[in-house]
């Protein structure tokens, strides 16, 4: 099957704001603390949110003064992150001006690993487009060392694209439970080191993280993500 990046779509139709509920969404304060340390953002600065979802960290952004742009492929993500400034589009194709932003995140993987492993490098290269000269971009991206190290029991891991397939199963708002399949792009250092050259930004840093956990720890095999810091 050929991925389109759209197959999130299901889930987010089907989990809605029960989406928030999972253990790996807990960490979005500790995770945007880091994030505005790290980029220099401060009250009054404009931030696109690529791949929002329900909008936790946007919302979190917002809640620093910052003034936040989000946008997803899923209209029942941007319903259910309820007001703010939400567009719904394709991370491939952003629908904004050239330098509109002063920095860009795409975090969860939410527009960068879902793309089958293609179109990754366009992804980052739309965001660097939309920001300022100076501007920061941030991304976190899924393991392939992690992924591969501790592939789970009916899980396939596609060793040239670099994708993690698993039929997972998704509870909506009231508990029930629905079986969707889930591809999802996994890179190594080098990798988003290359397409962050290959975007046009400085690569500032690239840690492994975990969610609720963003730190400056050197790439090990051990977190399940990496969070790639660039500038523009």
């Amino acid at each position: 099957m050929r991925v389109t990046g759209r197959e999130f779509e299901a889930i987010a139709t089907h989990a809605g704001e029960a989406y928030l509920r999972y253990s790996f969404t807990k960490g979005t304060e500790q995770e945007v603390g880091f994030l505005v340390a790290e980029l220099g953002l401060h009250p009054g600065m404009r931030v696109l949110d690529v791949g929002c979802g329900p909008g936790r960290h946007a919302h979190a952004l917002r809640a620093r003064g910052i003034d936040v742009v989000g946008i997803d492929v899923s209209m029942a993500f941007l319903r259910a992150a309820g007001p703010g400034w939400w567009v719904r589009g394709d991370a491939r194709r952003l629908p904004f001006s050239a330098g509109s932003f002063d920095a860009a995140i795409s975090l969860c993987q939410g527009g960068f690993g879902l793309l089958g492993g293609e179109d990754d490098g366009g992804v980052v290269s739309e965001m660097a487009s939309v920001v300022k000269k100076g501007g920061h971009i941030a991304v976190s991206a899924f393991s392939a060392y992690f992924a591969v190290r501790h592939l789970e029991d009916g899980d396939t891991f596609d060793a040239a694209s670099g994708v993690n397939h698993e039929r997972a199963e998704v509870l909506d708002g009231a508990g029930n439970p629905a079986d969707f399949d889930l591809w999802t792009t996994c890179f190594t250092p080098r990798e988003l080191q290359l397409i962050g050259v290959g975007a046009g930004i400085q690569v500032c840093g690239l840690w492994s993280v975990r969610p609720g956990l963003y730190e400056r720890q050197m790439p090990d095999l051990d977190h399940p993500e990496f969070l790639l810091v660039g500038r523009v």
